[in-house]
């Protein structure tokens, strides 16, 4: 994980305890992910700065990150584990404490599956979970389409009202789930209820 403060004009200083506060805007690399954090008086010209700060940061690494926005008071997703233990703890503390994240491995999948052994359940979900993640729709839709998803293996689609989608969005979405994690559990689902539809 590397950390930076960004300043006025996008330069980048790596920190191991960087301030969360509203004056200051903190970039976060943690693979597969980029988080750009704006504190609340942060004007719209720096936030453009640094989005494309974080765009050439990308460029630079072996692949390209995904890129999540995060203002001050409204962390969500994998993002407020991250949020929570910087607060307390430096870098170093954060890479021991941290529980293991999920992680596509699409490319040893494929290995497996170029010499020619059949893909079982997990290298499927692999797979369809990779697709998912190339689609590059961002957390919010991510997490409205899982709500749905889970709504729909409990009661017929026909019954599901807007404010059940809408609290069950807000759930999966103050949940410390990865980008990964999320793509990883829309594909499992959807095959899930596929397979029940066939019965």
């Amino acid at each position: 994980m590397d950390i930076y403060n960004v300043g006025v004009r996008g330069g980048l200083k790596k920190t191991n305890k960087p301030v969360f506060d509203e004056e200051n805007v903190i970039m976060i690399y943690d693979y597969p992910t980029i988080y750009i954090w704006f504190g609340k008086n942060i004007p719209e010209k720096r936030k453009n700065i640094s989005i494309v700060k974080a765009k050439l940061l990308s460029k630079n690494k072996e692949s390209i990150a995904n890129l999540q926005i995060i203002n001050q008071d409204k962390e969500y997703g994998a993002f407020l584990d991250i949020f929570d233990l910087l607060r307390h703890e430096n870098v170093s503390s954060i890479e021991k404490m941290r529980r293991p994240e999920l992680h596509i491995e699409y490319d040893a999948t494929l290995e497996f599956l170029e010499a020619g052994l059949d893909p079982d359940l997990e290298a499927e979900i692999t797979i369809a979970s990779h697709s998912i993640s190339e689609q590059k729709k961002s957390y919010d839709e991510l997490c409205r389409i899982l709500a749905k998803l889970q709504l729909s293996l409990i009661k017929d689609n026909s019954k599901i009202t807007k404010q059940e989608i809408e609290l069950k969005t807000k759930e999966i979405f103050a949940s410390s789930s990865t980008y990964d994690e999320l793509c990883w559990l829309i594909a499992q689902l959807t095959m899930l209820k596929e397979k029940n539809e066939l019965k």
